[in-house]
């Protein structure tokens, strides 16, 4: 186990075993996958959270990908193109997607971008998703933060 986790640690995906949080009195441990660019990671250890959490039954957790500060096709793209990215990393992809939520500062200006870009990655049946309008997200410069939950894929 000692080996294996250095080994993970040690990967060029930044993936290691501990215990998480959120699964506190439970002997469970997940898998936590950090982003791979040192400066993201510093970020994330610093405010603590990390690019994703896969639970031992295999459903995996992404953090929220922020889009801004232009809200447009091409930076949804920019960010599908992320959560694709870390889908990979943590061992399934799109088709294993089952819950999508979105945040907005301006959901109607939003939707529709984001729409015709998430249906280039997302096939029927479609998962669910949830589109929630806020006043801010944390990054100032944030116009739309899109967190999703998906199984990882049989190996």
């Amino acid at each position: 186990m000692a080996r294996q986790r250095a080994l993970l640690i040690a990967s060029a995906l930044a993936l290691s075993v501990v215990s998480h949080p959120a699964l506190a009195g439970s002997r469970t441990t997940a898998e936590v996958l950090y982003s791979e660019n040192a400066e993201e990671r510093a970020f994330q250890e610093s405010a603590g959270f990390s690019d994703a959490v896969i639970l031992r039954d295999g459903t995996i957790y992404l953090s929220g990908i922020v889009v801004g500060p232009d809200a447009d096709e091409a930076a949804f793209n920019a960010a599908y193109r992320r959560i694709s990215g870390i889908l990979i990393r943590a061992g399934s992809s799109w088709e294993d997607v089952i819950d999508v939520t979105s945040y907005h500062t301006d959901i109607e200006k939003q939707i529709g971008p984001m729409s015709a870009v998430q249906k280039q990655y997302l096939a029927p049946p479609f998962p669910a998703w949830t589109a929630i309008q806020v006043s801010r997200l944390y990054l100032p410069e944030g116009k739309t933060e899109i967190k999703i939950v998906a199984k990882r894929s049989p190996r």
